[in-house]
């Protein structure tokens, strides 16, 4: 086991809710760092971003050396948005484990999406014996090791809460540590679910739609909050907004809100210390 991994777990044991915001790059993980916050974890689409292509088109070999690398830079935990892992099947998902362990990471999640839009998710019954084969690698490798299951029902169209609940509980029995099912944005659903469930639930603010607070959202008994890839287009979209002004008016108005070189290299100066 890791002192990281080992962190991670008791904080999520704490009984407290805390936010765990997402990097995509080294810089901004040791801003967010020494912003105070407890753990990390890295997103795929801002990683895609990062590497100027499309979600999805980045490879399993760019996705693990990111992780390797952001896990690297920072004293924090660190949980890697892993989507499906290496594979399809509870083989590759148990060698998923080996690998974010080997790799530094503190936790990661897998998801039920299979990848293939004509048939979106897995079936439960693979669902599952993909997230046990993960717990029983995870249980070898590092034990403290946190494994976040994630339910993609709602992101693909299905907005069943049941369907969805069962799936979680399904997950939790086969080991997960935290369960997550991204696209729920009504604050009802959010308690029924980490109502219907024993184990930390993690929901994703920065979606249309999810303007709940931290105490809102901890009142209904979510555990974790991450922000997924809105951080990054947020920062993206302030990049857009400079460029198209410089393009299309001529003017440089958006350096007025710029950072300044003083308080940013703060960030990194400390960082380094």
């Amino acid at each position: 086991m890791s002192d990281k991994s080992r962190a991670f777990r008791l904080l999520h044991e704490s009984g407290n809710t805390f936010v765990i915001p997402n990097p995509w790059d080294i810089g901004t993980a040791r801003i967010l760092e020494q912003m105070g916050f407890m753990a990390l974890a890295t997103t795929s689409a801002g990683l895609a971003f990062s590497l100027g292509v499309a979600e999805g088109q980045v490879s399993w070999q760019q996705t693990i050396h990111h992780c390797r690398n952001l896990a690297a830079a920072t004293a924090l935990p660190v949980s890697a948005d892993l989507e499906k892992g290496a594979g399809n099947s509870p083989d590759s998902a148990a060698e998923t484990i080996e690998i974010a362990v080997d790799a530094g990471l503190a936790g990661c999640s897998l998801e039920d999406y299979s990848g293939r839009p004509e048939v979106p998710i897995f079936d439960l019954s693979l669902a599952v014996e993909r997230i046990a084969a993960a717990a029983e690698s995870r249980a070898i490798c590092d034990p403290d090791f946190v494994i976040t299951a994630r339910a993609e029902n709602f992101m693909w169209g299905n907005r069943d809460l049941d369907e969805t609940i069962l799936r979680l509980q399904a997950f939790e029995k086969a080991g997960a540590d935290v369960l997550y099912a991204p696209g729920i944005d009504d604050l009802s659903m959010i308690q029924t679910l980490c109502s219907s469930v024993t184990k930390p639930v993690n929901v994703v603010m920065g979606l249309p739609g999810n303007v709940y607070s931290v105490e809102e959202l901890s009142q209904a008994g979510v555990r974790r909050i991450s922000v997924g890839a809105s951080m990054a287009r947020f920062a993206y979209g302030a990049f857009v907004q400079a460029a198209r002004e410089v393009s299309h008016d001529g003017t440089f108005t958006y350096a007025k809100q710029a950072i300044g070189f003083s308080e940013l290299e703060a960030f990194f100066r400390r960082a380094n210390q």
